[in-house]
């Protein structure tokens, strides 16, 4: 007899939940019927998480979730929930910080044994069918907390309160509050930041290499504010080692998700969407500050890779590409698409020259760096070396370079492709459209175009214009799940985002509503915290907020740099409150650690050095004032529209729900009816500018050391 009757998972739209809806398994979605069942029962519930490009998902399902054995004790003792992580981040963050706390690691697939009432008892990551190297086999695992349950049950029911206390304890407590972090905290954190670098290969860390944007932004910020270079030449060792190494995908685009060991040579396959989003907004930075076309360019064509491959046909943004496809063996193998000899190079190419050349500059040799002797892509020789080794002009190589390329990106397509999970999620298409929006200004306006798409196709569909709600996930036509603080977040930078590159009020308004439901369903003003999970959402074993970055920056730190760049447009609202509440609450805990809380020092900084506004009366921004806007390296930058007429402004703040016009637009004329442009900081502002050269000149003046002091007679007050 089975507590429950069959596996459910043929009516979810998750790829990764459908991919176990033929296992022997009786799997259930996390819904109030499974829950029930194993109430009703009073057994276990088996609840494990994971995602639809995990490896090592994939290797537990093959080796266990497809074994009879398996799932015959499964099915009688427990009841078995299978979550896609991607899609329940707030349920997979409450385990994972069981598992942080009680074993100091994590990971995927989650392994969690759970009372019927949701508290976790027993927990773990990948287990081997038979016991191994320490690990306990999952069939003898399942035995013996079957017999546990029948015989220990008080000793379960005590170990599942002290860790229920301790995940409330760490999740949903705040400190004492104190004073926001101050002006110190940029430098400090930086200078942890080169403390903590690897500076031979680029990037921290000893072992396995993740891209930490949030790091990268730290150093570049640092370097622009302080006259201390290393903080500028550690950012650029990470973005060049990032984009010579095997991370990025040098035939197609875009990046992996990190590298399994410390010369950023062999990736772990899968390509996420945040990652490639965080990469691009970083890249664009360094392309700002350091002035260096290559990181450009290495913007464009990981832009180019998720316009072609993770971008839907109504504009909304698709989750993931496996790490696994089928290779020459007929078994799906990690990397099996991305990865060469140079046999098969010369099968593509077909010329000797153009295969020598391109093997040469991408490192592919008979006997690889991976694998059965194949080789990952990895930059291995300049071009002007390769140009001079072969007597020839290094036009003439790039040319052979660029002809060898194509042809492998064509053999390559001819390969199985990766499986694609088309699930379009809000936090993370907002992530991208604030990148493609970005992008609009620094490199080209078409950019701006596709952000726009993804963010109109996000608002049609996932949010409810009536009740102002969001919800997290679209899938072949389902709307499923209620919004987290990083859907909300994260979109409403994107919309701000999109606003500045366009000058579209719509996106401006779409920001501010977000912003609103941010303050009333995560926002609690008694603790001073933003929580991760809505007021009106689940209740769970604990509500847990965000503060540290992860794969994807912190939620709550987002949110507090989105707020203050958002209080310029609407200061009767709450915003700029929730924002300082949030650091005042959490002072001591982002200047404990900085690095790892690197979205919230950032906002911290932003509420220290305030916004650098940029008021453009036009009708649009003109071209020239986009380039120059763009191209600069302007932290704190916030690029307010105008219309020129106090008639159309009028309208503008009818479309908005403001009584009144704020003071980033009020009395922000064109004296001659020319595009007029006025630069603020620290309520100091220019005369109004027509030409871009002299606007950006008093950038740099009220940048500095005068233009900060409120006493400096400077020009405009802006009160």
């Amino acid at each position: 007899m089975t507590v429950t009757e069959r596996n459910r998972l043929d009516t979810e739209r998750s790829p990764y939940l459908r991919q176990h809806a033929d296992n022997p398994v009786n799997w259930q979605p996390w819904d109030d019927d499974a829950l029930a069942a194993a109430r009703e029962h009073d057994v276990p519930i088996f609840l494990s998480i994971g995602y639809s490009s995990c490896h090592w998902c994939h290797v537990m399902a093959d080796e266990s979730f497809e074994d009879e054995r398996v799932a015959e004790r499964l099915n009688e003792a427990f009841v078995p929930i299978k979550v896609d992580r991607e899609e329940r981040p707030d349920l997979d963050r409450l385990y994972q910080t069981v598992i942080g706390m009680v074993s100091g690691r994590g990971g995927w697939p989650l392994s969690v044994w759970l009372t019927p009432d949701g508290r976790p008892f027993y927990i773990g990551t990948y287990f081997p069918p038979e016991a191994k190297r320490g690990q306990p086999g999952f069939l003898d695992l399942l035995d013996s907390i079957t017999e546990a349950w029948e015989t220990e049950r008080e000793d379960i029911e005590g170990r599942a309160d002290q860790w229920a206390d301790a995940m409330a304890g760490e999740l949903e407590d705040t400190p004492e509050p104190g004073d926001p972090p101050g002006s110190e905290l940029l430098e400090t954190a930086a200078r942890s930041a080169v403390r903590n670098a690897d500076r031979e290969y680029g990037g921290s860390g000893r072992s396995q290499k993740f891209p930490q944007t949030g790091r990268l932004r730290l150093l570049m910020e640092a370097a622009d504010r302080t006259d201390d270079e290393e903080f500028g030449t550690v950012a650029r060792e990470a973005l060049d080692a990032m984009a010579t190494g095997g991370l990025r995908d040098h035939v197609g685009g875009g990046f992996h998700r990190y590298t399994t060991d410390r010369e950023w040579t062999v990736p772990h396959f899968e390509k996420m969407l945040y990652d490639n989003a965080e990469l691009v907004r970083a890249y664009l930075d360094g392309y700002r500050l350091f002035d260096d076309e290559r990181y450009a360019e290495v913007a464009r064509e990981t832009l180019g890779f998720v316009e072609r491959e993770l971008t839907g046909p109504e504009g909304g943004f698709f989750s993931t590409l496996d790490a696994q496809s089928v290779g020459e063996s007929g078994e799906r193998e990690e990397g099996a698409f991305y990865i060469w000899t140079p046999d098969e190079v010369h099968d593509a190419v077909g010329d000797d020259r153009a295969t020598e050349l391109f093997c040469e500059r991408y490192g592919v040799t008979e006997s690889g760096n991976f694998e059965n002797g194949k080789t990952v892509l990895t930059l291995a020789a300049d071009v002007e070396e390769l140009a001079e080794k072969h007597d020839t002009t290094t036009e003439d190589v790039e040319a052979d370079l660029e002809r060898a390329r194509e042809a492998v990106f064509a053999a390559r397509a001819e390969r199985p492709r990766p499986n694609r999970d088309e699930k379009v999620l809000a936090g993370w298409n907002g992530l991208m459209v604030a990148a493609f929006a970005e992008a609009g200004l620094a490199l080209d306006p078409r950019f701006a175009e596709t952000a726009v798409a993804a963010l109109d196709f996000v608002r049609e569909e996932l949010w409810d214009e009536t009740d102002h709600l969001l919800s997290r996930r679209y899938k072949d036509g389902e709307v499923k799940i209620d919004g987290y603080l990083e859907d909300y977040a994260f979109l409403a930078r994107g919309a701000l985002a999109c606003y500045e590159a366009t000058g579209d009020v719509r996106h401006l308004g779409f920001a501010l509503d977000l912003a609103r439901t941010i303050e009333s369903e995560f926002w609690d003003p008694e603790e001073g915290t933003l929580y991760f999970t809505p007021s009106s959402g689940e209740s769970l074993v604990a509500r847990p907020q965000e503060l540290d970055d992860q794969s994807t920056p912190s939620s709550t730190g987002v949110a507090v740099e989105t707020l203050l760049a958002l209080d310029h447009f609407a200061p009767s609202e709450n915003f700029a409150g929730i924002a300082e509440g949030v650091l005042e609450t959490h002072a001591e805990t982002i200047e404990s650690s900085p690095l790892a809380r690197a979205s919230l020092a950032l906002a911290a900084e932003r509420h220290t050095a305030g916004s650098l506004e940029l008021t453009v009366v036009a009708d649009s921004l003109p071209d020239a004032w986009r380039e120059r806007i763009g191209r600069g390296f302007l932290p704190g930058r916030v690029l307010a529209h105008r219309p020129p007429t106090d008639d159309d402004l009028r309208g503008w703040l009818d479309t908005l729900g403001l009584a009144e016009s704020p003071p980033i637009w009020a009395d922000r004329t064109q004296p001659n009816d020319d595009p007029t442009i006025y630069v603020c900081r620290s309520f100091t502002c220019s005369p109004p500018q027509t030409g871009i050269d002299e606007a950006l000149e008093w950038v740099e003046r009220l940048g500095s050391e005068e233009g900060t002091d409120p006493e400096a007679d400077l020009g405009f007050d802006e009160n």
